[in-house]
């Protein structure tokens, strides 16, 4: 099973607020008043928004004071400069909800990430609208539900997600291949914290077999696209992309392959970065310090 983290050594600070001077000062200060060692610093003033964002990884010499201590005492920094913070243990793994259809590259390869203790996350259940992994899960020891979802059955299916969500205090939702759309509630409900995973030939090939359709087109690249989901599922703010290079040689079964590969990479990567608070909001885009 995965590894476990020691928890109590390191924390992670993230804030965003809007840009001003003595941001940073106000930041390691407090840090240094309270015997805290800066590992790992990033900020970026964004100048189209006016918003600063900052994500900072510290541990300490002697004994750490309790995280909740710690983000009280913190409080009293984010409001004399209105900031929007939070204050983790990093060794506190993200709770994370696996949706799933029947292409089970990407669930595959986050679980063995996830059993490899390569991603912070732990794993209560897995939704699909097929039984074809349920196997799978229980080889994990991971509970699987199946929630068949047809025009009739739908709303019914979301609310008994949402509950699942509630019930096993889910932080992340993955849409790993889920090829069902969720609906504009459901997208709401989980703004933010649900990220899905693409192909990159949207919108010139949708629907059914769209590397066959790229493959009759002579793609010359084959990639992938990790977002926040919106109520417009496709186009949510971007976390990661990232391409392979084809060419004749590859028939579309080649190009569906490659597809998989790039997918999986860039899924996990994105999961990665959300468990470590890597990633910000930032209007319409994200915001992202690796």
């Amino acid at each position: 099973m995965p590894q476990q983290r020691q928890s109590g050594r390191e924390y992670i600070l993230t804030l965003s607020c809007d840009d001003g001077p003595g941001l940073v000062f106000e930041v390691a200060g407090f840090l240094v008043r309270h015997h805290a060692n800066i590992l790992s610093s990033q900020q970026l003033d964004d100048r189209r928004t006016g918003r600063f964002f900052m994500r900072v990884q510290f541990d300490f010499a002697g004994a750490a004071p309790p995280v909740g201590e710690l983000a009280a005492a913190f409080a009293e920094v984010a409001a004399r400069n209105a900031m929007t913070f939070d204050l983790v243990d990093s060794a506190t793994p993200t709770r994370t909800l696996i949706m799933v259809s029947r292409f089970g590259h990407c669930l595959n390869d986050l679980l063995y990430r996830y059993r490899m203790g390569t991603l912070n996350i732990e794993i209560p259940v897995i939704v699909s609208n097929h039984p074809d992994w349920a196997t799978l899960a229980a080889s994990y020891d991971i509970e699987y539900r199946h929630l068949p979802v047809t025009a009739e059955t739908k709303t019914a299916a979301e609310a008994e997600l949402l509950g699942l969500i509630d019930e096993h205090s889910i932080d992340l939702v993955v849409l790993a291949r889920y090829m069902q759309v969720l609906s504009p509630e459901a997208s709401h409900a989980l703004s933010g914290r649900a990220i899905n995973i693409h192909h990159s030939f949207l919108p010139s090939f949708t629907g059914a077999k769209p590397y066959h359709q790229a493959h009759d087109r002579g793609v010359k690249l084959v990639g992938a696209t990790a977002h926040y989901i919106n109520d417009d599922l496709d186009e949510g703010p971007i976390i990661e992309q990232d391409v392979v290079r084809v060419d004749h040689n590859l028939g579309p079964e080649d190009l569906v392959a490659a597809g998989r590969d790039v997918e999986t990479q860039v899924l996990s990567r994105a999961v990665q970065w959300h468990s470590e608070r890597r990633i910000f909001p930032n209007d319409s885009r994200t915001v992202v310090f690796r």
